[in-house]
């Protein structure tokens, strides 16, 4: 959610258990647009807070003029000082979100692959190098899993230009309150999959400066299983759950620009939801 919104935005989201303290309230208030100027951001978003045993991680997001680009994820153990995470291998995500159980809250903890990948880890150890992952790495790794998954945006808050870039909307006045409760009206703001499958009879209808995105509708298990939506505040704002990742609240104030998401959780993926339906 956007920084600069952050104490409304947290109300809206507040019915799910989503909150901060005074205090990191006003850390944010402070860091945040510190930190937009100092890494030369566009934008800069506030994606949530993962608990750990020992501590808690809140990360932000920053953008730049081109949405659709790779975002910078950095994460902070205070809500003042703040650390870049780095990217990482595509063999170290993949093997970091094999990573089971609570995230320790400690930055430089280390697991060990071994315990979980034993392929992997006898693969690293003749090449020479030590079968282990820091809790950096399965933390940025899950942080892009859970935006890729349900880090969603409202059907027509970004256009798509024929060059391919990705911009807000300026146009985008909100959605009506009777499109807001609908999954068909929101998208995932990743690059998409369902898309690409659909005939050319299915696109026919589609704008392709709106329509680039996949919608939640077409989620597995089937959309209305994924996701729980709810009309609160008298009406005046609607709020989607993911059960997927149980933490994870997105809000939007039908009529209005207002809308974005944030987690609160553990970091860990709901795999028992198949069985709940």
């Amino acid at each position: 959610m956007e920084a600069q919104g952050l104490p409304a935005a947290l109300a809206l989201v507040a019915s799910s258990g989503a909150g901060l303290s005074p205090e990191k309230r006003a850390a944010l208030a402070v860091s945040l647009p510190l930190l937009q100027r100092d890494y030369r951001f566009e934008r800069v978003w506030f994606w949530g807070c993962i608990q750990g045993v020992r501590g808690a991680y809140y990360i932000a997001e920053g953008l730049g003029r081109d949405r659709a680009a790779p975002r910078r994820r950095l994460y902070s153990l205070n809500c003042l000082d703040w650390s870049l995470l780095t990217a990482a291998s595509r063999e170290k995500v993949a093997q970091a979100r094999q990573l089971k159980g609570r995230f320790r809250g400690d930055p430089s903890f280390q697991y060990n692959l071994a315990d979980t990948n034993a392929g992997a880890a006898e693969a690293l150890l003749e090449g020479g190098l030590e079968p282990v992952i820091r809790e950096e790495t399965r933390l940025l790794a899950t942080i892009e899993e859970i935006d890729k998954a349900v880090g969603i945006v409202p059907r027509g808050a970004f256009v798509k230009t024929p060059l391919g870039s990705v911009h807000e909307n300026r146009h985008f006045e909100g959605l009506s309150l009777v499109e807001a409760k609908k999954l068909c009206s929101y998208f995932h703001f990743t690059e998409p999959v369902n898309l690409k499958n659909k005939t050319l009879l299915e696109k026919a209808n589609l704008d392709p400066a709106t329509d680039f995105l996949d919608s939640l509708e077409h989620d597995i298990p089937h959309g209305k299983g994924s996701w729980s939506v709810q009309v609160e505040k008298g009406g005046t704002a609607v709020v989607l759950r993911s059960l997927l990742w149980l933490g994870l609240t997105f809000y939007h104030v039908p009529m209005t620009k207002q809308y974005g998401y944030i987690y609160f959780g553990t970091g860990e993926k709901n795999t028992d939801l198949p069985f709940m339906l």
